[in-house]
């Protein structure tokens, strides 16, 4: 008995140190940083240390809403935040309906390849797809040369320095990027159908069209409501990268969302202290969608998320 319990303790500990790199991992990225927040109390600036900086409390938190001109900012960099976090929210079930569409297809070779193609833009760098945007896009690119030289356009077309329809383009490079990727998700829940609910609705007579209805979209559903609630969590959460690379000078009032306005007022404008203050409020009201969401799970389907 004393060896089966020494037996299970040990086995125990082995499972805990294979965790435990990752565990530090996630202290040292996702933890240790949130120290940071103390800057937001601080009238900071560098090369001053933290130490030395006078303490001003809420003074930063106070200021976001006393100035009419950064409130106008504010609420303009929270209409595009809201905007491109809603589109993809719109259209969150694409790669479910991509995914069921691989599935469909019989040749295995081509199926692997589209899969292929479709999954390698997400390890390709958001520099890397800016490139290939400017080289297509731009007022040199390959599109506008193609279209003056069939007489269609007298002058080239401004794709990439348009404000005007930003958002939707914003949308289409990150559905081109993530389609493959996400979809991933949905094709293993494909997989994990029982083979029985196959049977049963090819005895029943049931149409191709019938099958994906009642067998796999039901299958699919579960995966799908969790990943759209943790995409409505994430609702604040953007990004930078792609929105930092696409903005100019005649886009950045609506392409400047809620990550690349904090950087922009932390490396560009100076405003360390603001920056913090607006990412911890941003951080915290995440905070507050997701057990949110997660309540909602709760009430709707039996089941959390958290």
């Amino acid at each position: 008995m004393r060896m089966q319990k020494y037996s299970i303790a040990s086995m125990s500990v082995r499972k805990f140190l294979y965790i435990l790199p990752f565990m530090i991992l996630l202290f040292i990225f996702a933890y240790y940083p949130l120290y940071g927040w103390v800057y937001a109390f601080f009238d900071y600036m560098p090369p001053i240390p933290l130490s030395e900086s006078p303490f001003v409390g809420l003074r930063w938190f106070r200021s976001l809403v006393e100035n009419q001109v950064k409130i106008d900012q504010l609420l303009q960099v929270i209409k595009n935040t809201f905007g491109m976090s809603g589109l993809n929210l719109l259209f969150s079930w694409l790669p479910m309906v991509f995914a069921i569409f691989l599935t469909e297809i019989k040749a295995v070779r081509f199926r692997k390849f589209i899969q292929t193609v479709t999954t390698l833009p997400n390890f390709i760098s958001w520099v890397l797809v800016y490139s290939l945007g400017f080289s297509m896009f731009s007022s040199e690119g390959i599109v506008n040369g193609m279209l003056q030289q069939l007489g269609i356009t007298d002058s080239p077309i401004l794709f990439l320095q348009s404000s005007s329809h930003v958002w939707l383009t914003m949308w289409l490079w990150t559905t081109w990027k993530a389609l493959g990727w996400s979809a991933i998700l949905y094709i293993a829940a494909i997989m994990g159908i029982d083979d029985s609910l196959y049977e049963a609705a090819e005895v029943d007579g049931a149409t191709r069209m019938q099958v994906i209805r009642h067998v796999v979209l039901p299958s699919m559903l579960p995966t799908y409501f969790v990943l759209l609630m943790l995409q409505i969590a994430s609702f604040l959460n953007n990004g930078l990268e792609q929105y930092f690379v696409f903005q100019n000078a005649f886009n950045k009032d609506h392409i400047q969302v809620l990550d690349l306005y904090v950087y922009n007022l932390a490396m560009g404008g100076g405003s360390y202290s603001v920056s913090v203050a607006i990412s911890m409020l941003k951080s915290l009201i995440s905070v507050v969608l997701l057990f949110s969401v997660n309540k909602l799970s709760k009430i709707l389907r039996g089941e959390s998320i958290v």
